[in-house]
């Protein structure tokens, strides 16, 4: 039997995006209470995502969420990382400028500064382990509002960022 790689690259995105969301899931978390929500989109979903970005570029005049459909639909993978925007109930915290968690909750949009951080170590965590299996990523706010707003980590997730993968010859987010 012989397998190309070409055959097995889609194996291959697979378990890169089922290992970027271990690592995003283990990795520490604020007063050890989780709030995020993550899942890995392919094929049809991707799409969703792309023609989101799409239709959010010419509602907002924004360029660049064309630019990055275009990178999703270059994706065979993105891995999806949200969070919730509620706080921890800290008695003193004040990062999210509201003073502390009951005052937070008067501003019930604002988000909590440590899910925040939560999510960008989570991320950190996501692509480390990408780029230790060579494939190539960027992470976008772009595609991850798409995301948030298809509801695609649940409703209760606000803030949300993809990370779309790429096992090809060339990094289709590298000149953009």
């Amino acid at each position: 039997m012989l397998v190309t790689e070409q055959e097995s690259r889609s194996a291959a995105i697979v378990a890169a995006a089922q290992q970027m969301l271990a690592a995003a899931r283990t990795a520490p978390k604020g007063k050890g209470r989780d709030t995020l929500s993550m899942a890995a989109a392919y094929d049809g979903t991707l799409a969703a995502i792309a023609d989101k970005l799409d239709e959010m570029g010419k509602k907002l005049a924004l360029p660049f969420f064309f630019r990055d459909a275009k990178n999703i639909r270059q994706s065979q993978a993105a891995v999806l990382i949200g969070t919730t925007i509620e706080p921890l109930g800290l008695q003193y915290c004040g990062f999210c400028g509201m003073g502390n968690c009951e005052n937070k909750n008067k501003q019930f949009e604002a988000p909590c500064a440590i899910n925040t951080v939560d999510l960008g170590i989570a991320i950190g965590s996501a692509v480390s382990v990408a780029a230790r299996l060579c494939v190539d990523t960027r992470v976008m706010f772009s595609a991850g509002k798409a995301a948030a707003e298809l509801g695609l980590l649940g409703s209760e997730v606000k803030i949300a960022f993809a990370i779309p993968i790429s096992c090809s010859s060339k990094n289709p987010y590298f000149d953009r």
